[in-house]
């Protein structure tokens, strides 16, 4: 499968703190942002596989997306992730649930390590970044990504997913 792929990673924080005084408003202005562009490829800085998705979990659901050889490109190519090099994770503002990410049954390790997780509330987001080499995914040991949904409604998020496929 000879793709190319280029990416764009990117966040900011932009804040404005202000004091109204009676002669003067002292404001403190904070831009904070950060870019990161990959080139296509399977070395560092580099990126050659995505996974994006709009999914449903039902109250109380789980699922295990999983990293090697089930999810497919949005060509409709099967992948099979050698590193993660970027994770977005978007909840849905009209969720009332949280959706907790990792910990399960053969877990990618990520960014949260063998039994961390991490809580995405209604209309947050998550993203975490790792560029140079990634984080690995081990096909059949450490490839699957568990999503999990609180009890009380069913929870919408996106996912997008940029890594290497060697």
């Amino acid at each position: 499968m000879s793709l190319a792929l280029t990416s764009k990673l990117s966040v900011a924080l932009l804040t404005q703190l202000t004091n109204p005084l009676d002669n003067s408003t002292p404001a403190d202005n904070l831009d904070l942002s950060k870019v990161i562009r990959l080139a296509s490829g399977t070395t560092a800085d580099h990126a050659d596989r995505e996974f994006h998705d709009t999914r449903t979990l039902a109250t109380g659901a789980t699922e295990d997306l999983d990293l090697a050889g089930v999810l497919t490109d949005p060509l409709g190519n099967t992948l099979t992730f050698a590193t993660i090099k970027g994770i977005l994770v978007i909840a849905d503002t009209a969720n009332t649930t949280s959706l907790t990410f990792g910990n399960g049954s053969n877990p990618w390790i990520g960014p949260w390590g063998a039994t961390g997780t991490e809580e995405v509330k209604p209309g947050g987001m998550y993203h975490n970044i790792a560029p140079g080499t990634g984080w690995a995914v081990t096909p059949a040991t450490g490839d699957v990504l568990k999503v999990a949904n609180a009890a009380g409604a069913s929870a919408t998020y996106k996912i997008a997913l940029i890594g290497t496929s060697a």
